[in-house]
């Protein structure tokens, strides 16, 4: 009888034993799991503030960008050395870089979140409304010609290209958004 009890409480302890190290893997296991929760969402919110960075960025880079096209436009021995466009006078040199501040503020906007590509489209046919933007995206054809295909800048070209024709085609129609463009 004496060794069934201590067999009985050695059994006894060995369960106890068992039992404490499975509350202890479980709540090492609730503890992982919780510890991975936070990680993700921790992962997820700096994916989120790198978004941010990159689009602060952005705005810098075309802010900077507009100061100087600004100084051209004020200035035009400045315009003359900034601009690849040859033989416009500086009515039309300040026409070309007003329009493409223009252009450049609206791929802007796209590029931050703050309007999507019908939005985008919508704008830029209103921009293709001005002579001056006609001309612009003309003489400056050549310039988007090395872009990669796959950029933004390539497809929002293409967009206009289109939007142009329709424009040729029938210019009192401007406003009317066929097939979605790209």
């Amino acid at each position: 009888m004496v060794t069934l009890k201590a067999a009985a409480r050695s059994i006894g302890s060995a369960v106890m034993a068992g039992r404490g190290t499975l509350r202890t893997a479980l709540a090492g296991g609730a503890r992982r799991r919780r510890q991975e929760e936070l990680l993700s969402a921790l992962v997820g919110q700096l994916a989120l503030m790198t978004e941010e960075i990159h689009r602060a960025n952005l705005i810098q880079q075309h802010r900077l960008i507009a100061e100087q096209q600004v100084r051209a436009m004020d200035d035009p021995s400045l315009a003359a050395a900034t601009s690849t466009l040859t033989g416009l006078s500086e009515e039309k040199r300040r026409q070309m870089i007003f329009v493409n501040r223009w252009y450049a503020a609206l791929l802007l906007a796209h590029r931050i979140g703050s309007v999507d590509w019908d939005e985008l489209l919508g704008h830029i046919r209103v921009l293709c409304r001005g002579g001056a933007f006609a001309e612009y995206w003309e003489r400056t054809g050549e310039h988007r010609r090395g872009l990669p295909q796959d950029s933004l800048e390539a497809r929002v070209g293409r967009a206009v290209d289109v939007i142009l024709e329709e424009r040729e085609e029938d210019p009192d129609e401007w406003w009317v958004v066929g097939s979605p463009l790209l």
